[in-house]
């Protein structure tokens, strides 16, 4: 015989379980939809000149400037010639797939292709939350398989703000 906190539980579950399908449907179809517009980008290994690529979540500016990004930044990684593609796509890859585990702090990468190096930078919500900027650096460094002679420095957008330009205060890792 069933009780009523028996069937409320099993409300409750089932509640959940219909979410969980639901976000997960949600999931496959943005990942099917990314993946059709991707399949057709030039890499950036392939680009010549200095061209710059973002990905962000719907309603976040890829600028500093913007003023939902003022307590913002972002770690800045310098590439040899040659690894932006690879980096790029391993970084696309471990945002899809939340592997930073820091819930809705990422807000999106950029990928700036220069004549001299290349450049990637993944932007967070929270430049003043240390624990959550290390994580993320320590992620990076995971899943983009860096060279161990690799520069990452992390600028708050606040920097970026006060010293147009530059690169301003950094922390370097």
């Amino acid at each position: 015989m069933m009780t009523v906190g028996t069937m409320i539980r099993m409300k409750k579950t089932a509640h959940r379980k219909m979410v969980r399908r639901k976000k997960q449907n949600e999931t496959r179809v943005r990942a099917a939809q990314f993946w059709r517009f991707y399949s057709h980008m030039v890499r950036p290994g392939d680009l010549t000149g200095h061209s710059d690529f973002h990905l962000f979540k719907e309603g976040i500016k890829p600028m500093w400037e913007d003023d939902a990004n003022k307590n913002r930044g972002k770690w800045i990684i310098r590439l040899r010639k040659g690894l932006a593609t690879r980096c790029w796509e391993n970084l696309i890859l471990a945002m899809l797939g939340e592997q930073f585990m820091v819930g809705e702090e990422i807000c999106g990468a950029v990928v700036s292709v220069q004549f001299q190096e290349d450049i990637i930078s993944i932007w967070n919500k929270t430049a003043s939350d240390q624990a959550t900027i290390a994580l993320i650096r320590d992620t990076l460094w995971r899943v983009l398989n860096l060279p161990p002679n690799t520069i990452m420095e992390y600028k708050t957008h606040t920097d970026s703000n006060k010293m147009p330009g530059s690169l301003g205060p950094q922390s370097h890792w």
